[in-house]
């Protein structure tokens, strides 16, 4: 996991994610899920490719039902993007860069 990368849990979310100023795209997993670490490299190079512009945060679904319960996520991977502390765009399954870059650059040109 790329280092620009930080993991939130239902303890820290509202700070870690709502309050936040940039766009989150909150990658919602779990250590058993073969379509989630497929997902993981494609997640870290977002990472990178965003960093200063958008944050990329990982919520392990297993340690955090408080946060998955109150988003309805039902399967995984789900990646949610969050901008200004509300749900912006939902991708659900193993999304391409493409697809997903796409969503953030929505909400970092929105937010400029």
């Amino acid at each position: 996991m790329s280092e620009l990368i930080e993991d939130v849990n239902d303890t820290n979310f509202v700070d870690a994610v709502l309050d936040e100023s940039q766009p989150v795209l909150v990658d919602f997993w779990a250590q058993w899920c073969g379509p989630c670490r497929s997902l993981a490299p494609i997640v870290d190079a977002l990472a990178e490719q965003y960093a200063g512009t958008a944050r990329i945060k990982k919520l392990n679904v297993d340690d955090n039902p408080g946060v998955v319960e109150r988003y309805g996520v039902k399967a995984i991977p789900t990646l949610i993007l969050f901008r200004d502390g509300a749900e912006k765009q939902r991708l659900i399954g193993a999304a391409s860069k493409e697809v997903i870059a796409r969503a953030i650059d929505a909400q970092v040109v929105e937010n400029h």
